[in-house]
């Protein structure tokens, strides 16, 4: 049963990018069958070939599979130390350029592209910066640019906030009503949302500060590399690169065109060519 389990995913992701040009065939199969496994559960098909069927017939079916596909669980300052570092080692070197650009990869429902706006509000970048957040969601995009969190989940991001060294109240930021907190349509001025995949598409240029967190631990080795070295190419002369806890450089054969800037959280720096 498991062989044939293992033929259907194999198969509705290769219907999955053949019909719909969306890449999961290189993502680490553990992982994609528990999420196909919960998509087929919540969704009511007797079978993945079932779930197949319905996506290539169905547009309307894609969205809500991406859904399972693409993890959107995320929380604002998640990890603080992370941005302590960017704050206090990061930026100083990031403050001698007149204009600088970020790229989010990544971003899901956009907590990590309101964190580091604020961030570099706070630390007086902001109005020199361009953030380009990207995703292959649809849906986590539109979320992310419309930056409307429940309220309940306010106190944790709050308390990241304080903890990453925040110079200011988070409270400042959003407003509270109906259960919602909106954050503040300035903090999206200065950012392009758009629809990126590592799997398929090109570098976006001249990077000075790349944060990609907890995305590359769904895919597989030679998808991971793809990624790093896209990283490469998109970043400047000594960019910084910014992975996640449970991510690492280490067995890249990218790794040797980065040194470590912060190791314990994870940010790297781009080498001299």
């Amino acid at each position: 049963m498991s062989e044939i389990e293992d033929l259907e995913i194999q198969l509705l992701l290769e219907a999955l990018y053949q019909r719909y040009h969306y890449d999961f065939r290189h993502y680490a199969r553990a992982s994609i069958k528990r999420r196909l496994t919960q998509a087929r559960a919540q969704l009511g098909f007797p079978s993945v070939s079932a779930m197949q069927d319905r996506l290539l017939h169905d547009p309307a079916m894609l969205p809500r599979l991406l859904g399972f596909l693409t993890v959107q669980v995320s929380e604002m300052f998640r990890d603080p130390s992370y941005f302590r570092a960017l704050r206090e080692k990061v930026l100083p070197h990031l403050r001698t350029y007149p204009s600088l650009k970020v790229w989010i990869a990544g971003c899901s429902n956009g907590e990590e592209v309101y964190s580091l706006a604020i961030l570099f509000r706070e630390e007086g970048l902001y109005d020199r910066t361009i953030f380009y957040a990207t995703d292959i969601n649809a849906e986590a995009l539109a979320a992310a640019e419309a930056g409307v969190y429940a309220l309940d989940r306010i106190r944790k991001f709050t308390e990241n906030h304080q903890a990453s060294g925040g110079k200011s109240s988070l409270s400042d930021y959003y407003t509270a009503a109906y259960g919602r907190a909106a954050f503040d349509k300035a903090l999206r001025n200065r950012v392009v949302f758009s629809d990126h995949s590592l799997v398929t598409d090109a570098v976006f240029a001249e990077m000075h500060l790349i944060s990609c967190r907890n995305v590359m631990i769904y895919f597989d080795r030679p998808l991971q590399d793809r990624a790093i070295g896209l990283f490469h190419e998109s970043l400047t002369r000594k960019g910084f690169l910014g992975l996640g806890s449970k991510e690492s450089l280490r067995f890249s054969t990218h790794a040797a065109a980065f040194s470590e800037f912060a190791a314990a959280e994870k940010i790297y720096q781009r080498r001299e060519p």
